[in-house]
């Protein structure tokens, strides 16, 4: 087999087996909705009020997309790498030609076609509930699946590390959930302290929220207190950190556990 029939078969199979837990998929597509409904419909923003929502309506939508690109993936890799290292799979996989950099890149397509989904939904909501104007530019079809392929290597990061599939979950809302907030994504970096900054410029998520929101927002500034890249500049960075976190992923695949 070919490295195309290898990876479409493995893709195959792992979009059947996540079709087949249906809880899972109600919440993976509900969550969407359910945090637009909470904070664009309920809360809403205050852009003359001052405090948390106190930005364009815009400006958050990047925000709500990184929830489902952050979370995701970590959370569905994550588990996904410790149930099969529960399960004794890699010891199974390993007796076939699926090399770990394809098998994960089987597993990151079909988180690539979840979130697709999902943030399409989630975007038409925001606009729909929020009123939100923004630019449908072509750049959103690049960030979406390369922060997915980035935080898709992070996953398998954490579920080759985690002792267990639950703590693979625990470790992905401890990472993902402070990444969530402190990456320039739903607050903005004026109301961080200056010494916390080189911090948030650390965070893949960071570059997916800021250059997401110069590609897709009129409003948005030239630069920040932290980064004063454009959308071009900001995507080339999270493509190389995609980059190193796929590969970095791939390699802490077991082999055998």
């Amino acid at each position: 087999m070919t490295t195309t029939r290898r990876v479409r078969s493995e893709f195959v199979a792992a979009w059947h087996s996540f079709l087949r837990r249906r809880v899972a998929v109600f919440f993976t597509f509900f969550f969407p909705v359910l945090l637009v409904g909470i904070f664009g419909a309920l809360v809403q923003t205050n852009p003359a009020g001052g405090g948390l929502f106190a930005e364009d309506p815009a400006y958050y939508v990047p925000g709500y997309l990184a929830v489902v690109v952050l979370q995701t993936p970590l959370s569905r890799m994550g588990s996904e790498v410790a149930r099969h290292r529960e399960g004794s799979r890699f010891e199974k996989l390993a007796t076939t030609p699926l090399s770990r950099a394809e098998w994960l890149l089987a597993h990151t397509l079909v988180n690539t076609v979840i979130i697709a989904i999902a943030g399409f939904a989630l975007l038409a909501l925001t606009v729909a509930l929020t009123g939100a104007s923004i630019t449908l530019s072509p750049l959103l079809l690049l960030y979406v699946p390369i922060g997915v392929v980035c935080f898709c290597g992070v996953g398998a990061l954490l579920g080759a590390l985690a002792d267990s599939q639950d703590g693979a979950i625990t470790a992905a809302n401890a990472i993902g959930l402070p990444l969530l907030f402190l990456s320039e994504t739903f607050v903005p970096p004026s109301m961080l302290p200056d010494w916390f900054h080189p911090l948030v410029a650390l965070s893949p998520l960071t570059y997916f929220a800021h250059g997401l929101r110069q590609a897709i927002w009129a409003g948005a500034e030239p630069g920040t207190v932290i980064l004063g890249l454009d959308a071009i500049e900001s995507l080339a960075l999270l493509a190389v950190l995609a980059v190193v976190f796929f590969a970095l992923g791939a390699r802490a695949i077991p082999v055998t556990d």
